[in-house]
């Protein structure tokens, strides 16, 4: 019966309590996740190792948790415990919502994109695309900067919508008028 309990948990069995990714174990008082980045990682833990550990306890791991845990997305940025580095070819994203409280996201940096006064995302640990106003993100600066493909330079308008007309119609004719060369120089990466 333990292993097909052991089977179940990481299956699909609880989920975290700081991420909400599945396969989480408790042992006693102990939580122990399989997401890297998570507060509540442990290596011994990970698919990947062959032999089980012993957990280390750690001053974090012995006091219960307080307050709201310090997960990806769900906990402000002024929970005790940090929520770790962001994990490799990530940005993090300071945001605050409309009711005026603040989030850090972790987004993939493949995925960002920007569609007009927004940004679409990726966001860890559930890989779900969000889309977030610009007007709303605290480092606007660094999160346009990661961006991989930008249609307009980081800080510029978005075209209007007779300019992205005309530079849809030459750019799928093939053709050029002077009025479509002068709003591409404005936007050379349309």
């Amino acid at each position: 019966m333990g292993f097909f309990n052991a089977l179940k948990d990481i299956l699909g069995g609880e989920k975290c309590p700081a991420c909400g990714t599945p396969g989480v174990r408790r042992s006693g008082s102990e939580i122990r996740c399989l997401n890297p980045v998570c507060q509540y990682f442990n290596p011994s833990f990970a698919p990947s190792a062959s032999s089980p550990q012993p957990p280390q306890q750690t001053s974090q791991q012995a006091q219960p948790p307080q307050g709201r845990p310090s997960g990806w997305s769900s906990a402000p940025r002024s929970t005790p415990a940090g929520s770790g580095p962001a994990p490799a070819g990530s940005v993090a994203i300071q945001y605050r919502n409309f009711q005026g409280q603040d989030k850090t996201f972790y987004a993939e940096r493949s995925s960002l994109h920007r569609e007009k006064n927004h940004i679409r995302a990726t966001v860890a640990p559930k890989g779900q695309p969000i889309s977030l106003s610009r007007d709303r993100i605290q480092n606007l600066k660094e999160v346009e900067n990661q961006i991989p493909l930008q249609r307009v330079e980081p800080g510029q308008d978005w075209p209007n919508k007779k300019e992205r007309q005309v530079l849809s119609y030459h750019k799928k004719h093939g053709t050029t008028s002077p009025l479509y060369e002068k709003i591409r120089a404005k936007y050379p990466k349309w």
